[in-house]
């Protein structure tokens, strides 16, 4: 082949990231590819939450609401992720989850646009984003939602001719992925942002599948609003807290419509009516779940020490390096990740009629990736702690289930009920 496994350890040892690998807790056998959709483990994790578990909470008891800084932790771990989205500090609220965050800012930023009834939204981003934009509609009234984009458009980049098609003066906001999360196309945020401001209309973006992943710049790129999850490329564990980002020139202005009780100007004076907090503290709304914000903040100290553009610069390097072996080994199977470096993100798809089987299969080998309809297998690489003879290895195994057809045997047939 064109490279060798032995080339691959040669790039490892090269590579300015090598040592981060020793800070996440991987099994034996097992090449983990998903990234993009949970992290893996960071070692010191276990310690944090043992620590917040046994002295904050078992000794110190509700003195930790003060004495540990948990009545803050929306706002001071809000500003540790900033920094990886482009954002200032007092710009990002962490809390709740994805789904929840997209209804608070949607619903936030209508009506910064009276008059105009249309939100344009992305047919074939994850559902939670169409579902949650259909329950907006529903919940405010009198909003048209306006589709664009399908998965082959997402590959030819003619999202964007769809996207100014439907750009018109009725258009109050548009809610895209950054990321497309199937087959891993990556949207220019900044001209994007631009045509969508110059229309007069608000942009927020979904970050799921950006960042930690690729160099997000949410300011520069002057976006009003934008969502995002912690538990992919950041590795904050399963469930971990969300974030909100609300640019400051619309935090005044905004409104959280799930007004609960933490989002107070002043929640323990006990007012009976609600007067909103300054700035993007308005967006919080219950309890903090402080176990699952000390293990995202474990993670965070170890994205604190990282260069954003030498993971991108690995992580083009890993994606392109698969796309590079699976072409060789297996010319056939068809990409559906963009091959130009400057459209992709940190994921490869491709496409199969029984992906999902094979993807079943793989897993057995040692190599876990995962499915999506319509008929794509994704393959995540998170350039912290994936190498390069990783993914040589995976490139092999991938081109091995295919050539045996191991993945006709029966029992990789059966769904199971998370794919």
């Amino acid at each position: 082949m064109a490279i060798s496994r032995a080339d691959c350890h040669a790039l490892d040892a090269e590579d300015p990231l090598r040592d981060l690998r020793e800070e996440f807790s991987l099994p034996d056998g097992i090449t983990y590819l998903l990234g993009n959709s949970l992290g893996a483990l960071p070692r010191r994790t276990a310690a944090k939450v043992a620590h917040t578990v046994e002295t904050e909470w078992g000794r110190d008891l509700s003195a930790s609401w003060n004495t540990a800084g948990w009545w803050d932790l929306p706002q001071s771990t809000g500003d540790r992720l900033a920094p990886l989205i482009g954002a200032g500090p007092g710009e990002v609220l962490a809390g709740d989850s994805t789904s929840t965050n997209i209804f608070k800012v949607m619903a936030a930023a209508l009506p910064l646009r009276p008059g105009r009834r249309v939100i344009v939204s992305e047919l074939e981003n994850f559902p939670t984003d169409r579902y949650v934009v259909e329950g907006v509609a529903k919940a405010l009234g009198a909003y048209e939602i306006r589709d664009v984009g399908s998965l082959d458009e997402a590959l030819d980049m003619a999202l964007d001719e769809a996207l100014d098609e439907a750009l018109d003066g009725d258009v109050a906001a548009v809610l895209l992925s950054h990321v497309d999360y199937r087959t891993g196309a990556l949207r220019d945020m900044d001209a994007i942002t631009a045509r969508v401001r110059a229309a007069g209309a608000l942009m927020i973006w979904d970050l799921c599948h950006s960042a930690g992943a690729v160099p997000v710049d949410l300011r520069a790129a002057d976006a009003d609003f934008a969502i995002g999850c912690t538990y992919k490329y950041l590795n904050g564990g399963p469930g971990a807290p969300a974030y909100l980002y609300v640019a400051e020139r619309h935090q005044d202005a905004a409104h959280n419509v799930i007004s609960g009780w933490h989002g107070h100007a002043a929640p323990f004076a006990f007012e009976p009516y609600y007067r909103p907090a300054d700035g993007v503290r308005r967006f919080a709304t219950g309890s903090p779940p402080v176990l699952a914000y000390s293990a995202l903040n474990a993670s965070l100290d170890i994205w604190e020490t990282v260069d954003m553009s030498v993971v991108r610069a690995k992580s083009l390097a890993l994606t392109t390096l698969f796309i590079d072996l699976i072409d060789e080994l297996r010319p056939d199977l068809a990409l559906v990740t963009p091959r130009d470096p400057d459209r992709r993100g940190s994921q490869v798809s491709y496409r199969h009629a029984d992906g999902y089987p094979v993807v079943r299969a793989l897993a057995d080998r040692g190599v876990v990736g995962d499915y999506r309809e319509p008929g794509i297998m994704r393959f995540g690489f998170a350039p912290l702690y994936l190498r390069y003879v990783d993914v040589y290895d995976s490139a092999t195994a991938l081109a091995e289930v295919l050539d045996k057809e191991s993945w006709r045997d029966e029992r990789y047939q059966q769904r199971l009920t998370v794919t």
